[in-house]
């Protein structure tokens, strides 16, 4: 739902089901799906939408990468983006290291770490009736915006991104930049 009707949304969709779950939303040029650095999807997407002011970015991770790279949350802040939204999908599990229970299982509140970390929105969301208000936040309200998502921790079918890094990086660069601004014509 979040990434329903995205026009030119650009997407960073953190290591493991998030990346997934962009992919199976369809495979689409400006999403950077990342198959490694755990940690570092917050980080790369406020660097993207400090690059891309008139663009907006939406960084797509789980809780388990985000605890990973928790410092980024007061870099974020500290820069304050209008133009990003990190919305964090929180089944309180390591997925990619056998499902162990994550620190939001036992009480840390993504959420408020982001409000003290002076993101201008942040909230927890429980229902799916808030997703559609959190969808047209992501396009239009000025950021930086948060969102931890309670999710279920199911194990659902894996629809994988393209592996290959370079195609990545060269496909986004193209769809966000031209194919003439890309290869500097």
């Amino acid at each position: 739902m979040l990434l329903a009707d995205r026009g030119g949304l650009l997407v960073i969709a953190g290591l493991g089901a998030p990346a997934w779950d962009a992919t199976d939303a369809g495979d689409h040029p400006l999403t950077f799906p990342l198959w490694g650095g755990m940690g570092g999807a917050t980080a790369i997407g406020l660097g993207l939408a400090l690059a891309q002011p008139d663009r907006r970015v939406l960084v797509l991770t789980g809780d388990g990468e985000l605890l990973m790279g928790m410092g980024s949350l007061a870099t974020v802040g500290v820069q304050r983006p209008r133009n990003l939204a990190l919305v964090v999908l929180d089944n309180e599990r390591y997925g990619e290291t056998g499902m162990q229970p994550s620190h939001t299982a036992f009480g840390v509140d993504l959420a408020a770490a982001a409000k003290a970390c002076g993101f201008s929105s942040s909230a927890m969301i429980t229902s799916m009736d808030q997703i559609a208000a959190l969808r047209d936040d992501i396009h239009r309200a000025e950021g930086p915006l948060f969102a931890q998502i309670k999710i279920a921790a199911d194990k659902l079918p894996l629809i994988l991104p393209p592996r290959d890094g370079t195609h990545l990086k060269n496909r986004f660069r193209e769809a966000l930049l031209g194919k003439a601004a890309y290869f500097g014509r």
